[in-house]
């Protein structure tokens, strides 16, 4: 497997658009606050530049895909998602590496979220296309992933 699938300090990745589309038919996402203008999944987004860690997420059904290169961010990202979730009006899902031994998984998400672990490991894409391994074929991502679901139904408030 490619050391860039490790730590690629690229933050780019996209989410699959399969996995999106199901997700986006359930909640009916209204923000995308970790995004660039190209790989937005949501017509409201907030680039690098406008730093949706420093916006307002209330009233807005939210899916995050945070950036998985710095571990630092991901703390960062985790703890906006369970934070903004207590707001009313918001409900925040998150795809997120399956790291159940951090202090982030503990802190913020275990009883504070549902989460829904995925079954295999996802195909990340750029550009809407698949990241190609050495071998011309779709590479999966080095972890198991999972859904986080804060503020749905007052889960863990």
């Amino acid at each position: 497997m490619d050391s860039v699938h490790y730590s690629s300090g690229k933050d780019d990745w996209e989410t699959p658009q399969e996995l999106f589309e199901k997700l986006d038919k359930e909640f009916h996402f209204t923000l995308d606050p970790c995004s660039t203008h190209k790989n937005t999944k949501c017509d409201k987004h907030y680039t690098e530049n406008e730093d949706g860690l420093m916006q307002n997420w209330e009233g807005e059904t939210v899916f995050c895909n945070p950036p998985y290169s710095k571990v630092g961010k991901q703390d960062q990202w985790v703890q906006k998602c369970y934070e903004e979730s207590k707001k009313a009006g918001t409900t925040v899902v998150a795809l997120l590496p399956a790291r159940t031994d951090t202090e982030r998984f503990h802190k913020y998400i275990l009883g504070k979220a549902e989460i829904r672990f995925l079954r295999g490991r996802l195909y990340f894409e750029i550009e809407g296309k698949p990241v190609l391994g050495k071998n011309g074929k779709p590479q999966t991502a080095p972890f198991p992933s999972m859904v986080c679901i804060w503020g749905r139904d007052d889960y863990g408030k």
